[in-house]
């Protein structure tokens, strides 16, 4: 009985991988697109209905050339590398603490938290946009990077919240009884232990800070723009700069995948982690 069970998930092997390969080919389309779009003349983008053209690199060297798209590229890994690690240390003492201690309202305490990510952007740019004015912190990255902290450490404290909770208390309570401190305890066990989680979590907050336009758009406008940003320099009543659009688009996607690759590993033993128990 298993004989003709095994051949018949066999025989239906090639369709589901032909099937998982259009639905791949479908969610890689636009960027598939944009990368084609930036390896055009413009005079074969705007072209309708032409499919094949000539491949030209006259669109990121237009970027390089006068673009200042390195400068864009350094304000944004500033922003993201200093709010994802702000956002990690806070964000996991914040979870150790919603995870181990019990008090009154923890959880209401913990929704209220959770609730700060909820808020749309448009919503709160105005009067971060009015309090960094009366601070002097517009158009630098300081201001980005105390807003996206702000929505980072949120998703952070729900993220590393159930990490630490799949972790045996028993754990600690032996490294109690060995005569470590809790915050010995937390850095020597806990945090190494769930430091696939952080990977996962550090991935996300980086996509967040690095695609994040609203508040880079209205709080920044010269000296701190980041990549998202830049988009805009290729808007005019002129038309559209349509290969130089893409060409950004394509450098901003290639630094958070090749980061999303470098620590893949971790990543999905986070987002697995405690999925098994037993």
């Amino acid at each position: 009985m298993g004989g003709p069970l095994n051949r018949g998930g066999k025989a239906g092997r090639p369709f589901r991988i032909a099937l998982l390969a259009l639905i791949s080919l479908a969610f890689l389309f636009p960027f598939i697109w944009m990368l084609l779009v930036s390896l055009r003349r413009r005079v074969d983008v705007i072209q309708p209905g032409k499919i094949f053209a000539p491949v030209t690199l006259e669109n990121y060297r237009a970027l390089f050339g006068y673009g200042g798209i390195l400068e864009f590229f350094k304000n944004s890994a500033i922003t993201a590398v200093c709010t994802t690690v702000i956002a990690l240390v806070l964000g996991s003492l914040a979870a150790y603490g919603f995870a181990r201690y019990h008090w009154k309202k923890r959880e209401d305490r913990a929704f209220w938290i959770l609730s700060q990510r909820f808020l749309p952007a448009m919503a709160v740019v105005i009067p971060y946009f009015l309090m960094a004015s009366l601070a002097g912190l517009l158009d630098t990255t300081l201001v980005l990077i105390i807003c996206y902290t702000t929505f980072n450490i949120p998703f952070t404290i729900w993220m590393m919240r159930g990490f630490i909770e799949d972790l045996p208390v028993e754990l600690e309570e032996a490294a109690f009884v060995d005569g470590c401190t809790r915050a010995q305890t937390m850095i020597r066990i806990v945090f190494p232990l769930v430091l696939p989680g952080m990977a996962a979590t550090a991935i996300f907050c980086v996509i967040n800070s690095w695609n994040e336009f609203v508040f880079a758009n209205f709080l920044t406008s010269i000296h701190s723009k980041t990549v998202p940003t830049s988009v805009m320099m290729y808007l005019s009543v002129s038309g559209v700069k349509w290969g130089e659009m893409a060409a950004t688009g394509v450098l901003a996607v290639l630094p958070v995948l090749v980061f999303a690759i470098a620590v893949q590993k971790y990543m999905i033993r986070g987002l697995t982690f405690g999925a098994v128990k037993g």
